[in-house]
């Protein structure tokens, strides 16, 4: 047996120490990866597509870099990469393509440049992996520093996928501007996992009244997981699902631009505890709602029809705070008006379902809009749908309204109108919406929002939690077929018991101050 003496194992220790000791690592070990992988690249058209995501801030190859996208308007990920916990700018718009995936870890910050309209759109076959958790949640956010953000200061973030809708197979063109077309036959496609994420200060209008919603979901299936979801101060809606087929529990909208709950083009899912608040001083030149359903936008037979379910929802609306008044001189921004082009309006009502939908919603409570419901008749059968219990808007409580309900779109008289032809049927006689909502199995109307007794929760600025003896409190029920399967079946109206444990650890209401 040959041995070595000490001084040529010194040698070899010597020389093999630089190979071994090039390999750094991170805080729990694992080896950090090559800044200078292949990235392979294509084109799509006239866009750039590539199967790495990370560049330096010049644009170079970098894996190890914290700019997602390469700086063009437009680019394609193709690649399955994971995004480390960090915090990243992201340019332009990136698509992550059919057969790629991106996963995001738990505590990770995607900041949207503001020049570039940056966004995030999954396109039908590929798939978004953002799992935060309660503790860490992860964040798209504005670029500006703090005290600086708006609404519109960066894209949006966009799920596409191959679940139903009545446009057909990629029929249709996601609102907003991106190329992708979404649609498809299988109600049960997955794009992923979207939990505990926030989404603030998006929607920026890259052409005047176009709009990336803060988050929207196009023909997305059920398969793809969804819960714990934020959105603060989009610039245009807070969640817009168009077609699909994918279910959401525990989700909130914050201050938005226009509408909260925007539902089109035979969205079928549920979605279930759902809280909505609004900035007295924001709301949209189209008028602002709480729930804005559609059929479609003529209004047409086109099937599937617009069939979601919602449970458990509580609307804040801007009455009864800052000395409202529904008047443009007092809904002018505030400190929160972009001046990026977006127009200002009035607030409407807490739900508007027009133009064919068959929405259904149950157990929910609305405080302090100028109208409650509008059973809006111009486009589509809305009304004739209602009457044949097609429409249904069980459990439901109004309280604080000016009016009960409203016949057509801008109009804020309680009395039996004609959409369709712009006249007042009979001035003597309430609105069918009134009517229909009083028709309805187990709807409450309360003159006064504090006869509900709530108080602040964690957030301050708002009144929406239910105290003991309030009559939010064991006055569900989930008694219809359409609740059958799914949903929690929980004792209460409204988002919330006496308490909002649900919301504890992720959500954030003033991002307009935090440090990211």
């Amino acid at each position: 047996m040959k041995t070595k003496s000490f001084l040529q194992v010194a040698l070899t220790a010597t020389i093999l120490m630089p190979l071994f000791g090039a390999c750094s690592s991170d805080d729990n070990g694992n080896p950090d990866p090559d800044p200078t992988p292949n990235y392979t690249w294509g084109t799509d058209g006239s866009i750039k597509t590539c199967d790495h995501l990370l560049f330096a801030a010049d644009g170079s190859e970098n894996a190890n870099g914290t700019v997602i996208g390469n700086g063009d308007k437009e680019f394609i990920f193709t690649g399955n990469q994971t995004l480390k916990k960090g915090t990243y700018l992201m340019k332009g718009w990136i698509y992550v393509a059919d057969g790629a995936q991106l996963t995001i870890e738990p505590g990770t910050i995607i900041k949207g440049e503001k020049e570039s309209a940056a966004s995030l759109i999954v396109e039908p076959g590929g798939k978004l992996i953002a799992q935060g958790t309660a503790s860490a949640p992860i964040v798209f956010t504005s670029a500006q520093e703090k005290g600086n953000r708006k609404p519109g200061d960066w894209g949006g973030l966009i799920i596409c996928g191959r679940g139903t809708n009545n446009k057909g197979v990629l029929g249709q063109q996601i609102e907003g501007g991106p190329r992708t077309k979404h649609g498809g036959t299988n109600a049960d496609d997955n794009s992923g996992v979207l939990s505990y994420v926030r989404v603030e200060f998006a929607g920026y209008p890259f052409q005047k009244d176009k709009e990336i919603n803060g988050i929207t979901f196009g023909s997305v299936g059920k398969g793809t997981q969804v819960d714990h979801l934020q959105v603060s101060y989009s610039n245009d809606d807070s969640y817009e699902w168009f077609g699909g087929n994918v279910n959401c529990r525990y989700i909130v909208a914050l201050n938005g631009w226009d509408d909260e709950f925007d539902t089109d083009n035979g969205y079928s899912g549920n979605v279930q505890f759902a809280l909505s608040i609004r900035d007295p001083r924001i709301a949209d030149t189209s008028q602002s709602n709480g729930f804005e359903s559609d059929n479609d936008a003529d209004g047409s037979l086109a099937e599937p029809f617009t069939s979601a379910t919602f449970s458990n929802v509580t609307f804040i609306g801007p009455k009864g705070r800052n000395n409202f008044e529904n008047t443009t001189d007092f809904i002018n921004g505030g400190t929160m008006f972009p001046q990026n082009g977006s127009a200002l309006g009035k607030f409407q009502s807490a739900m508007q379902i027009r133009r064919g939908s068959h929405l259904a919603c149950f157990n929910s409570v609305a405080v302090g809009y100028p109208i409650g419901l509008i059973v809006d008749g111009e486009k589509g059968n809305t009304q004739e749908y209602a009457k044949q219990d097609k429409l249904k808007l069980q459990n439901i409580i109004f309280a604080g309204m000016d009016i009960t309900g409203s016949d057509a779109n801008k109009v804020y008289e309680d009395v039996l109108y004609d959409a369709a032809g712009k006249t007042v049927i009979d001035a003597t006689k309430e609105s069918y919406s009134s009517t229909f909502f009083k028709s309805q199995k187990g709807n409450q109307l309360f003159d006064n929002i504090d006869a509900l007794m709530l108080t602040e929760g964690i957030y301050s600025g708002a009144k929406y939690l239910p105290q003991t003896g309030s009559p939010l409190l064991n006055a569900a029920s989930f008694d219809d077929a359409l609740l059958a399967t799914w949903f929690e079946k929980v004792s209460y109206v409204g988002a919330f018991s006496t308490n909002d444990n649900w919301l504890k650890g992720w959500t954030n209401f003033d991002p307009q101050n935090t440090n990211y």
